[in-house]
C-alpha cells in the first residue's frame, strides 16, 4: 500500500469516528433528535409512587418508567410551592433568579426557557394542563391551559381562541388534549416537545368518575408521626395552619356537604366541584360519598378517633386522583408504543414538590422537610437511560432545562443554576457525597408557614428561619423522619459550622439577595 494510500485510509477512519462521535445522544446532526414528553403532576408525594416502594399505592404506568428507565432516589425542588417549582423546571433557575419567589408573583415569559430554546432550535413545542405563572404561555406553537389553578369537573380551557369548557375529568380531558395535540402532528418530521401538565392531585383532591369508588373498604396505614408533638424543632412549627386534625374543612376538603362546622380559623367553604357536575357525575359522587358520609355521622367520631378517619378519607381521595394521572401517563405510553415514537421519546415523569400525606399530622406542602422537599423523577430514554436504574446522587428541578438542552443538542444557556443529568443517564457513575442543594421558601402567612432557607447535603440538613432567626440541623442518616433538631447538640458543633458555610458558598453561588431584598 502507497504512502498515499494510507494517508486516504486514515483520513477515513477519522472522518468516520467524528460521523459516529457526532451520533451520540444530544447532537443534532444525526437527524433523530429525541421527542420529548414531559407529565408533571401537582404535589404527587413520592410515598404515593409504587416504584418508590409505596404502602399505600400502586401506579403502575408511572412505575412502567422506572422499570424501562431511571428513577431518581434523591429528587428534590428549590421552592416547595407550584408556580415559583414550575417556573425552576422551565428556566432551571432558582425562585430569586426567574422571579417567582412566591404564587402571587408574575412570571416574566421573555426570559429564556428550555421549551422556548427548543422551540428555536426546530422543536414543534406545546402545553396542555396547568401552567400558573400568570402569563400567556410563550415559546410553544400551541398552548391549551387551565386558568389559574383550574377546576376538576368539567374545566375551562385557556388557548388563542379563548376560553372553552370541556366536559370530563380534567385529568382525562388534559391526557386527551395532549393526544389530540400529537395525533394532529402525525407524518410531521420535526421532533416535538410536549409538556402534559396535571391539576391533580392539587387540593381540593376531587377524585374522577373513574375512580371515585376505589379503596372504599380498606383502610390505609397511618405515618408514624401522624400524632406528631413537635417537640425538638424549631418554636414556629406548632403554630403552623395545616394540619389534618385542625385545619381541613368539613364541605371543602372531606366531602361531608352541607356541614357548618368550621375548621380551627373558622373556615368552613363548600367544595366548589359538586356545582359544576353533569348529572350523571353527580349521581356518581353522591352514590360514593353519601353512604360513607352517614356512617361517618353514626359514628360520632371525637378525639384521636376523628383525627384518623380525616386521615383516612384525605388520604384516600388523594390516591383516587392519583390513579387517574396514572391512567393518562398508561394512555401516553400506549401512544407511543402504537405509533413507534416511543424507540425516539424522552418520556418524564414528576411532580412540582411533594406533599405531606400525615407525616407530622399535616397536609399541603411549603416547609423543607423531606416529604415536602423530595419530589418524583422518571426518565425513560431508550438507548440511553439504563433500564431499572435507580440514580441515588442529589438532584434538582434546576436540573430538567439543562439536561433536556443537553439531550436535544442545544447549548445551555451560561445563566441556568442547575446541571445536565445526561452524564447520569449515559452510566457516568454519580460523586453521592460531593453535591449540596440550595431551597428557598418566601410566602409570608400561607398555612403559617415562615420564610426559610437551607441546605441539604448527603446526610445533614441545615435550615434557618430567617425572620425568627431559628434554625434545624438534622442527621438524615439517624433521624430521617426529621424529629429531633441537632442544632443546640454540642456532638453537631463542627458539623453545623460546616454546613452554615456550605449555606453561604451556595447564596454566593446563586448571588441571593440577602436582608429585606429576600
Amino acid at each position: 500500500m502507497t504512502t498515499r494510500a494510507l494517508r486516504v485510509l486514515l483520513l477515513l477512519a477519522l472522518l468516520l469516528g467524528v460521523a459516529r462521535e457526532g451520533t451520540r445522544a444530544g447532537d443534532p446532526s444525526n437527524g433523530s433528535r429525541p421527542n420529548i414528553l414531559f407529565v408533571l403532576a401537582d404535589d404527587h408525594a413520592v410515598r404515593a409512587v409504587g416504584a418508590y416502594g409505596s404502602h399505600l399505592n400502586r401506579t403502575p404506568h408511572i412505575d412502567r418508567l422506572a422499570t424501562e428507565g431511571v428513577l431518581f432516589e434523591r429528587a428534590y425542588c428549590g421552592n416547595s410551592i407550584c408556580a415559583p417549582s414550575r417556573a425552576s423546571f422551565l428556566t432551571g433557575l432558582h425562585s430569586h433568579a426567574h422571579g417567582l419567589r412566591t404564587n402571587q408573583d408574575r412570571f416574566d415569559p421573555s426570559q429564556p426557557t428550555f421549551a422556548s430554546l427548543l422551540q428555536e432550535a426546530g422543536y414543534a413545542t406545546a402545553l396542555v394542563g396547568k401552567w400558573h405563572l400568570k402569563c400567556r404561555p410563550e415559546g410553544f406553537d400551541h398552548w391549551q391551559v387551565l386558568p389559574g389553578q383550574g377546576a376538576y369537573y368539567n374545566p375551562d380551557f385557556l388557548s388563542p381562541a379563548g376560553k372553552r369548557r370541556h366536559p370530563g375529568y380534567v385529568t382525562d380531558v388534559t391526557t386527551d388534549l395532549a393526544l389530540d395535540w400529537l395525533k394532529s402532528r402525525e407524518g410531521e418530521d420535526a421532533p416535538f416537545l410536549l409538556l402534559c401538565h396535571h391539576k391533580a392531585t392539587h387540593r381540593t383532591w376531587a377524585p374522577g368518575p373513574d375512580h371515585v369508588a376505589d379503596l372504599d373498604e380498606c383502610t390505609l396505614p397511618e405515618p408514624a408521626s401522624l400524632f406528631d408533638d413537635y417537640a425538638n424543632r424549631n418554636s414556629l412549627l406548632p403554630k403552623n395552619e395545616m394540619t389534618i386534625a385542625r385545619h381541613l374543612m368539613d364541605d371543602y376538603d372531606l366531602k361531608l356537604a352541607g356541614s357548618k362546622r368550621p375548621d380551627a380559623l373558622g373556615r368552613r367553604f363548600a367544595n366548589p366541584e359538586p356545582g359544576r357536575m353533569s348529572p350523571a357525575q353527580r349521581k356518581r359522587w353522591d352514590a360514593a360519598y353519601g353512604p360513607r358520609n352517614d356512617r361517618f355521622v353514626a359514628r360520632n367520631l371525637d378525639g384521636e378517633d376523628l383525627v384518623r378517619w380525616k386521615y383516612q378519607r384525605y388520604v384516600k381521595d388523594y390516591l383516587r386522583c392519583v390513579a387517574s394521572v396514572d391512567d393518562g401517563v398508561g394512555r401516553l405510553l400506549a401512544y407511543l408504543d402504537e405509533t413507534g415514537l416511543a424507540k425516539n421519546t424522552i418520556v418524564i415523569y414528576a411532580s412540582d414538590q411533594g406533599f405531606f400525606l400525615g407525616e407530622h399530622g399535616l397536609y399541603d406542602k411549603r416547609w423543607m422537610y423531606e416529604e415536602s422537599f423530595r419530589m418524583p423523577l422518571l426518565l425513560r430514554w431508550p438507548g440511553t437511560a439504563k433500564p431499572r436504574a435507580r440514580i441515588r446522587a442529589l438532584v434538582q428541578n434546576i436540573d430538567l432545562a439543562p439536561t433536556l438542552l443537553q439531550a436535544a443538542g442545544v447549548e445551555i444557556p451560561d445563566r441556568m443554576h442547575g446541571e445536565s443529568l445526561v452524564p447520569l443517564l449515559s452510566g457516568e457513575p454519580p460523586d453521592v457525597g460531593c453535591r449540596s442543594l440550595y431551597y428557598h421558601y418566601y410566602e409570608r402567612g400561607e398555612h403559617a408557614v415562615p420564610r426559610h432557607e437551607g441546605v441539604r447535603t448527603d446526610r445533614y440538613k441545615l435550615i434557618h428561619y430567617y425572620d425568627a432567626d431559628e434554625w434545624e440541623l438534622f442527621d438524615l442518616q439517624a433521624d430521617p423522619q426529621e424529629m429531633h433538631s441537632r442544632q443546640d447538640d454540642p456532638a453537631y458543633a463542627e458539623k453545623r459550622g460546616e454546613l452554615e458555610a456550605e449555606l453561604a458558598r451556595l447564596q454566593t453561588l446563586y448571588q441571593v439577595p440577602r436582608g429585606e431584598a429576600r
